[in-house]
């Protein structure tokens, strides 16, 4: 298992359950040391994130790093962006957001870099490779 020092938990937000399966699968294989969360919508995760210490009964661990699918129902990655800037400077200066999605538009991967929040746009799947670039650029290596 490789730790990288900040990085303690991974917080996957796509309305497709397959798609976090195999990312949560993607992250275990690049032997990543990190808790990995798991949401379903948006909506979600603005939850988890305002949370202080408990979500749905469980103990919170706020994610250094956020895997972001664009297009989901009720509240698409732009909207969730939008009120992801509302939040507290303090939550927001400690995590990294990753677009990830299978659009091909030119003009999402420009809207996605934008935003300062944003450090890269990806193509779904994540690819293990791709993963550990990311995480290396962003996060020191520590073991």
């Amino acid at each position: 298992m490789t730790q990288f020092q900040g990085l303690n938990c991974i917080l996957l937000v796509d309305d497709d359950t397959p798609t976090n399966f195999l990312h949560k699968m993607v992250i275990k294989k690049s032997g990543i040391e990190a808790e990995v969360q798991a949401l379903t919508s948006a909506i979600e995760a603005l939850d988890y994130l305002t949370k202080k210490g408990k979500y749905a009964g469980h103990e919170v661990t706020l994610p250094e790093m956020i895997l972001l699918d664009i297009n989901m129902p009720a509240m698409d990655g732009w909207e969730f962006l939008e009120a992801y800037q509302q939040m507290e400077i303090e939550t927001r200066a400690r995590i990294i957001i990753i677009m990830l999605t299978t659009s091909l538009n030119p003009a999402d991967r420009e809207r996605a870099e934008s935003h300062k929040e944003v450090v890269t746009f990806l193509n779904k799947p994540l690819q293990p490779g791709v993963l550990e670039e990311v995480i290396g650029a962003n996060f020191k290596k520590l073991s």
